[in-house]
């Protein structure tokens, strides 16, 4: 994890601090730490972490209060620090981090419950948390989940299809029918390039491909390569052009259709609307419908993201690893993956050191957590290009700014029907700024927000009557003026996905009864062999 030059709540900061607004923060924290003084209830604390019955001694109640007291005071202190809004994110970015590491529960001496477990089992959860501790050292990881208990193909990504074509960058699937009739029109899905493909294809009960296929759908599905060192100098215009591009023409050729529906989820679907701007700048119209999942196209909010990213990051990336100066190298999964755990670090993390490490559990197995740990490279050259002209200069979004496979981009000149999902807690691509796209693309638009989160707000099976979303058929300038006039629906967004997705579909036709069509031939049944491979080592 990297803050560029990213500071805590240092000494300079705090100069920046009205006085009289310190001398408030501080004579309130004075006059609440001499209430914990003679009282440790004295104050109202509710932190999920200190709730277990060995909390409430009164040693671990003083030091727990004091704790929070504490973290309290610091986040005041940020907030009343006068700068810009960036400097202040990362301020308190880092000095969150600094809160949560310092907990009382991540310390065998301070932790009631741990020090509980070590007298239960006679030391033997000691010994355990030690062998846990040096498993994870051995894999430069935090286990969260047992990963012994899964296999892709075996109990994950389990759908019924075939590989029918393959290119250096990617494996197209194609999925069996579950329906005699299906749509004529195939649907294409294009996955984040960041993670593998199968978070859209979990198990059978929660998979969005198996859903999109009963409801008689032929699905299509892009695996990417996990880049290894031959693949230093792959650029985003590869991804588009050897990408996405291919991935459109093959799907034509396969079901012998003019257009497709085209669906991109996250980084995926920025992929896929700057493909979809090349073929516009083409005058080429493949598609009949976009869908873009939790994907972000105007980059001018991040969210947390944006505290990571400045000049001198990407300058040290492009200069490392990006082909400045005539270096190349990948961007390690495995660093990826653990940067993002530390966006919610105490459930992420911090968990899984106090439940592995300090009372010598195993994490149990869990699907969504393994795929989460399934890391991928990325090639250098790409990921920079990605950080400058996106998170950085947001020149996607600058009609005309960027040239890839040889044309300028417009994403306005997109005009086909969209349907753009984003979930309400998403800390990745937060929904207000996914909603930004709707002022972008010119087709019509169907705006939807999902309840939870970046991954469980998409992956939310009807079946499960879980959670609800939000729809208004207006769209405002704002995403708050959407959101004020937005109707609440209980359950899945899914059906009202599919039931708009219908009526872009084409008309019903037999069921194909083999994989691929004229040289596009079954190449090794789904889920394919790229998807099988681990990040290497960078």
């Amino acid at each position: 994890m990297n803050l560029g030059n990213s500071p805590s709540l240092a000494p300079q900061y705090m100069a920046m601090i009205p006085p009289d607004k310190l001398s408030e923060i501080q004579t309130k924290y004075l006059e609440d730490l001499g209430k914990l003084g003679k009282d440790p209830s004295a104050l109202e604390f509710k932190d999920r972490r200190f709730m277990g019955e060995a909390w409430q001694n009164p040693w671990s109640k003083a030091l727990v209060s004091t704790y929070l007291l504490n973290a309290r005071y610091l986040n005041e202190l940020v907030q009343a620090v006068q700068t810009d809004t960036k400097t202040r994110q990362r301020i308190e970015f880092a000095t969150n981090q600094m809160i949560d590491a310092l907990s009382p529960s991540n310390f065998l001496a301070t932790n009631p419950e741990a020090l509980e477990t070590i007298l239960k089992t006679q030391g033997q959860s000691i010994q355990k948390g030690i062998l846990n501790l040096l498993g994870d050292l051995g894999k430069g990881k935090v286990s969260q989940t047992d990963e012994s208990g899964f296999e892709v193909g075996k109990n994950l990504a389990q759908t019924e299809g075939a590989v029918v074509f393959r290119n250096s960058l990617f494996e197209l699937i194609q999925y069996k029918p579950l329906t005699d009739q299906v749509y004529e029109r195939p649907f294409l899905m294009v996955p984040p390039c960041i993670n593998k493909y199968y978070i859209l294809d979990l198990q059978p009960d929660n998979s969005v491909v198996r859903y999109m296929v009963s409801q008689g759908h032929t699905v299509f599905l892009v695996s990417w390569k996990n880049p290894d060192a031959s693949m230093n100098r792959i650029t985003w215009e590869d991804y588009v052009g050897t990408g996405v591009l291919e991935a459109i023409r093959v799907t034509q050729e396969i079901s012998q259709q003019d257009k497709i529906n085209i669906l991109g989820f996250c980084v995926g679907g920025t992929l896929v609307s700057t493909a979809l701007a090349v073929l516009a700048a083409r005058k080429q119209d493949p598609v009949e419908s976009l869908t873009l999942l939790t994907t972000l196209l105007d980059f001018t909010d991040t969210g947390i993201l944006d505290v990571f990213i400045d000049e001198s990051l990407v300058n040290l990336r492009e200069k490392s690893i990006g082909g400045a100066e005539g270096r190349y190298g990948l961007l390690s999964g495995l660093e990826l993956a653990n940067t993002f755990s530390f966006l919610r670090p105490n459930e992420l993390v911090w968990n899984y050191v106090v439940d592995n490490y300090l009372k010598g559990n195993s994490p149990p197995p869990f699907d969504l957590l393994y795929w989460n740990g399934d890391s991928t490279n990325l090639p250098g050259p790409m990921y920079c290009w990605y950080l400058r002209h996106t998170y950085l200069q947001n020149d996607l979004a600058k009609p005309g700014k960027l040239k890839v496979c040889g044309e300028k981009i417009d994403l306005s000149k997109i005009k086909v029907p969209a349907y753009i999902y984003a979930s309400r807690d998403d800390h990745i691509v937060p929904w207000h700024s996914g909603y930004q796209s709707t002022q972008i693309l010119k087709g019509p638009i169907r705006f939807v927000m999902g309840a939870s989160g970046h991954i469980a707000g998409v992956i939310n099976p009807p079946h499960k009557k879980k959670r609800n979303y939000w729809t208004n058929s207006d769209l405002p300038k704002t995403a708050d003026a959407w959101l004020k006039g937005a109707k609440e629906v209980p359950g899945s967004w899914w059906p009202d996905f599919t039931e708009w997705l219908a009526q872009y579909g084409g008309k019903q036709i037999p069921a194909p009864k083999n994989y691929g069509h004229g040289k596009y031939k079954k190449l090794v049944a789904a889920p394919g062999t790229y998807v099988k491979e681990k990040a290497q080592k960078v």
